[in-house]
């Protein structure tokens, strides 16, 4: 199962694609998406060891190779490559060199430097970030972190420092280094709900319910995690506690028929999902208690995959088959305001940028016999209506999800019967592969 909207073969018949407006991956995909247009070029030297402890070179190294791929992966940097840098190891600020960094070959406007000191069970990491080319006053940024040494706290002391480094020269915006990943996966027999961190490590199931779960959703404050499961009754939403490892009640999500594709909204007060309780799969929302149940779409036809706008929580997108094929409409909280965005193909799986102004979503726009098209990732600007095609690899590309910088997108790519996470910029560049183990299916970032 691809698709929740696939679950619904049936109701939809062939349409011709009709056109919208779209622009090339330039100025409203980089201001809509805090990419930016100019990148600062940074380098990260590694940092200096302190101690004897033998634990030191192997954090050390854990600490270094994180600090550079978080930066990396960032896309907001143009990042000295290791063999451009200077081979110093400033452990302090009078110990760097800064003429050293602003020249050829590394050319850095920004430096990120510091130490590493493993004694009696503690890591503590001192760091700095310094523009090189202010002699007078180059510290921009300077932390102490103290922690239980493990290898896992030197990954985390990675991503700490590398989100101070990306929020204070990425507009305020914060880093992603510490979110996490959930997803569907097949790795364990069944269909689990499994998660990880943002850059593919840690991967490890969730869920061990030993039947078909899909469509995970975080909570805001990450201590739930709604999804859909194939109980004995037919489909449900559960809500599985990460504080208390078990799953907690939910009754509004069993009460008959097909429950899918819960949603958060931003400000963790409302869940929206799909049933079919009434007859055909309908939009509902409610509180996460389950209190005050609301039906918001009565039109004939499957309408499914809802999606909150995060700046708003007012405003939901989803997808309906009331004209034929499924397509992407939007809508105010109480139902009114009803506003179809795709006009043609096959269109799912919308999901929110957290500023509301661009949705991403998967469409064929060839869909049809005859013209096999191809299922690719999209992202549209609701002001001015345009588009852009974002993926063009080969595979089916499908239920895009925004990290909470605006700046990634985390989606499923198949390829030839096998399903794994992929990442990448809004604009569709620097794609990485985060699974490789069993199927994997719908990601889900987390808020923080």
């Amino acid at each position: 199962m691809k698709t929740h909207f696939r679950i619904f073969p049936c109701f939809f018949s062939i349409a011709l694609c009709l056109g919208l407006p779209q622009l090339r991956a330039q100025d409203w995909v980089h201001t809509g998406t805090n990419l930016g247009n100019a990148r600062i070029r940074i380098a990260a030297a590694d940092f200096k060891p302190g101690g004897d402890d033998p634990e030191t070179p192997a954090l050390k190294a854990a600490f270094d190779s994180t600090l550079y791929s978080d930066l990396a992966n960032a896309g907001i940097f143009d990042l000295v490559s290791k063999s451009l840098a200077p081979q110093a190891t400033p452990g302090a600020p009078q110990e760097i060199n800064l003429p050293q960094w602003a020249s050829v070959p590394a050319n850095a406007s920004m430096v990120a430097f510091g130490s590493l000191t493993t004694s009696n069970g503690r890591l503590v990491v001192q760091g700095w970030l310094f523009d090189t080319h202010n002699t007078v006053s180059p510290q921009v940024l300077g932390k102490q972190y103290n922690e239980a040494s493990s290898r896992d706290m030197a990954r985390t002391l990675a991503h700490r420092f590398a989100n101070e480094i990306v929020m204070q020269l990425g507009g305020g915006v914060n880093g992603i280094a510490e979110t996490k990943i959930y997803f569907v996966s097949s790795s364990s027999g069944t269909k689990e709900i499994w998660v990880m961190d943002y850059d593919g490590q840690n991967q490890h199931a969730v869920t061990h319910l030993g039947s078909i779960s899909l469509s995970p959703r975080i909570s805001p404050d990450n201590s739930r995690l709604a999804f859909a499961s194939l109980g004995r009754d037919g489909w449900e939403i559960r809500m599985y506690s990460l504080e208390l490892n078990r799953l907690v009640a939910f009754p509004v999500g069993a009460t008959g028929g097909s429950n899918l594709s819960p949603a958060w909204s931003a400000d963790g007060t409302k869940i929206a999902f799909s049933s079919s309780r009434s007859g055909d799969p309908e939009i509902y929302v409610t509180e996460p208690s389950g209190a005050n149940l609301k039906r918001l779409t009565t039109f004939k036809g499957p309408d499914v995959s809802p999606t909150f706008n995060p700046r708003t929580n007012a405003q939901l997108a989803w997808v309906s088959g009331r004209t034929g094929l499924p397509q992407i409409y939007t809508m105010d909280l109480d139902g009114t305001n009803v506003q179809r965005l795709t006009d043609g193909g096959y269109a799912i799986s919308p999901s929110w940028s957290p500023n509301g102004q661009v949705l991403a979503f998967s469409w064929n726009r060839k869909y049809g016999p005859g013209d096999p098209g191809g299922q690719d990732i999209y992202v549209f600007d609701i002001a001015s209506l345009h588009w852009l095609q974002v993926t063009h690899e080969s595979g089916s590309n499908d239920y895009p999800f925004w990290a909470p910088d605006g700046r990634h997108i985390v989606f499923e790519r198949t390829i030839g019967g096998h399903s794994d996470i992929w990442t990448m910029l809004a604009d569709g560049t620097e794609q990485h592969q985060l699974t490789r183990t069993g199927d994997n299916f719908m990601p889900n970032w987390s808020w923080k």
